[in-house]
């Protein structure tokens, strides 16, 4: 691959969609002007992504950076949290509409696109220093991520096949209530949403010193990073076993793991391990991190996990087990507590005043201005989709064969009107029509609807 056709967005487009970006009320999210900047980032995100796989000059990053536009999508990604956990929730006690759906779905998918932009560009340093005490609010965020996705792996236990085989079942299902789905989409977004805040955290890490004193603080005395990031390397809830067989969360899907496979690390295990190198083993963090008993022990549970096979994988992971050895023979030196003045995230602790006691009424209001879209607007909207989704530059940075929607076998067939879901034959395609043809229609309105499905 080579070239424009690889662009999503040319420099150009890019400057400009970035320079237009700005924070919008969560009593707007859904209105016009947030589909259009929702649209913008979408694009942002594919563009940053591709240049980052093809290590191509990454210029939506240098703009983000030149415009300071990095709090503007951090306070994007924390009104679209809140929006979610406070006014969903009101839509979810309602008998939702078909044509209802997608435009909710929009939203809560547009917090994983938020997510992926930052995972991507936090990598450099300029872009974190760039977020300024909007940092605070993302540490926050980064760690109400984490405890989610630790509460979650304690409440599954033994529950993964029956959780997956549940997936399977509604996936294709022909009864399911579009409610349910939007909620098991949205559990999915949620899982993926949290494993990519684990290498935001670790960015975050890494960039400490160019960032607030008060990141530091809050990572490792008020949020205590350190023991979460523990309790994921002893829980791992990236990794399960599904009617016997051991999947790791690999690439933002399931994937099972045969033989020695099961010892190499993920990108995720390694993200988690560099984090607690940092935290535990940096200067300006042992001045700061107040390692009383409980938290010794705690941390002494690494050496267990601190294996040849993974030292082979990570040496400098040698350091942290010579530190362990000492600290369990040993009782850290006492912490020197200075007087500080501490800064506190704003942002969504602003938002949740502006809006307390009001989610139903925002709810109502936009049900029936943004949410109750017409024909003649879901035909634009699913041509501006298929304008922003560029499935041939998508399907180019895939590497491996697409699955079929019904079974997962490798899939050659592909609906031929909206060009989206793939098949591994017509009787797959067929039983899934009833469930598909209503996504079908809206994704190929300009095209004459038939009543079957073509290959």
């Amino acid at each position: 691959m080579s070239g424009e056709i690889c662009h999503v967005l040319l420099p150009g487009e890019a400057e400009g969609y970035v320079e237009s970006l700005q924070a919008i009320d969560l009593k707007d999210i859904g209105s016009p002007k947030w589909r259009q900047q929702q649209e913008r980032i979408e694009k942002l995100n594919m563009q940053a992504a591709v240049s980052a796989t093809l290590q191509e000059e990454e210029f939506v990053k240098e703009f983000l950076t030149s415009y300071d536009k990095v709090s503007v999508l951090i306070t994007e990604l924390i009104a679209t949290e809140v929006w979610k956990q406070k006014v969903f929730t009101e839509f979810q006690q309602q008998q939702l509409e078909q044509k209802v759906i997608f435009p909710i779905y929009m939203v809560l998918y547009h917090e994983a696109t938020l997510v992926n932009l930052l995972e991507t560009t936090l990598y450099h340093q300029e872009v974190a220093e760039t977020g300024g005490d909007a940092t605070l609010d993302l540490t926050d965020y980064c760690y109400r991520k984490l405890t989610q996705l630790i509460a979650k792996t304690a409440e599954a236990g033994d529950e993964d096949d029956e959780e997956e085989d549940a997936l399977s079942a509604l996936h294709n299902s022909t009864s399911a209530s579009t409610l349910e789905e939007l909620e098991k989409q949205n559990e999915a977004l949620d899982f993926d949403i949290s494993i990519k805040a684990v290498s935001m955290a670790r960015y975050i890490i890494d960039h400490m010193s160019v960032l607030p004193l008060s990141v530091r603080t809050r990572m490792l005395n008020t949020h205590d990073f350190p023991l979460m990031f523990v309790e994921l390397v002893e829980n791992q809830p990236w990794t399960k076993f599904h009617k016997g067989v051991l999947k790791k969360y690999i690439d933002n899907k399931w994937q099972e793991i045969e033989g020695t496979d099961r010892f190499k690390l993920t990108k995720i295990e390694g993200q988690v391990w560099l984090s607690l190198f940092q935290l535990l083993m940096s200067d300006d963090c042992q001045k700061k991190y107040e390692l009383n008993s409980y938290r010794k022990n705690v941390i002494l549970k690494l050496r267990s996990h601190l294996t040849e096979v993974l030292l082979d994988q990570m040496p400098i992971m040698m350091e942290l087990r010579k530190y362990l050895e000492q600290l369990s023979m040993a009782d850290p030196p006492a912490v020197k507590k200075d007087l500080l003045l501490e800064q506190v995230p704003e942002i969504r602790e602003n938002i949740l005043q502006m809006y307390d006691g009001r989610w139903a009424k925002i709810a109502k209001k936009q049900s029936k201005q943004f949410f109750n879209p017409s024909n003649v607007d879901m035909m634009e909207q699913a041509k501006r989709l298929a304008d922003t989704y560029n499935f041939d530059l998508l399907e180019n940075l895939i590497t491996e064969p697409p699955k079929c929607a019904v079974c997962g076998a490798e899939a050659s067939k592909r609906c031929s009107r909206c060009q989206n879901e793939w098949y591994c034959r017509r009787e797959c395609q067929v039983s899934h029509w009833k469930k598909h043809k209503k996504a079908c229609d809206l994704m190929a309105t300009d095209i004459p609807h038939d009543n079957q499905p073509t290959t």
